[in-house]
């Protein structure tokens, strides 16, 4: 199968916009622009004035006027589900470090992105984290598994949190 030349050339100016893009991000720190979720994330932060932490097993996004407040980044498509990934249900040792992921936040932030336009953020939810964790430790009591995904639906979200960004235009 022969690709057209359109085609190739179409390709050849992604690469090189990408590739310019993550060199821009690296003078900002951010060595791997293509790190799963990071350019959502840069979405995210961007329209709540955080700045994005690119290390992985730590909080999505600090408040850059105070540090020690951290935030933490679900997001879905408009059809979709939040989710965090492997919470564990016991020992009691790895239950606790798994709920940390939300108690060490100051808040969770829950981002619908439009399917059809991926970059395209449509609303975002801002949770406190003791409604999450509440949800969290009733998905994990009910589980039949010792590690599973706790998942929070976007009407959740509408009844536990508030919005804080909704774009009309997409």
């Amino acid at each position: 199968m022969e690709v057209g030349h359109d085609i190739m050339e179409d390709i050849s100016k992604v690469i090189g916009l990408v590739k310019e893009a993550q060199r821009i991000a690296a003078r900002h720190g951010y060595s791997n622009l293509m790190q799963p979720g990071l350019i959502k994330e840069l979405a995210i932060g961007e329209i709540l004035g955080h700045k994005v932490i690119a290390a992985k097993r730590e909080p999505d996004a600090y408040d850059p006027d105070n540090p020690d407040r951290k935030f933490e980044y679900l997001s879905c498509f408009e059809d979709g589900t939040f989710q965090i990934d492997r919470m564990f249900k016991r020992p009691e040792e790895k239950r606790r470090k798994s709920l940390q992921r939300i108690t060490r936040n100051a808040a969770v932030y829950c981002v619908v992105f439009r399917r059809n336009a991926p970059l395209d953020i449509k609303v975002i939810y801002e949770l406190a984290t003791g409604p999450m964790v509440r949800e969290a430790e009733r998905q994990l009591d009910i589980s039949r598994n010792d590690i599973s995904h706790v998942g929070f639906t976007q009407e959740w979200c509408e009844e536990h949190g508030w919005v804080v960004y909704l774009n009309r235009d997409t």
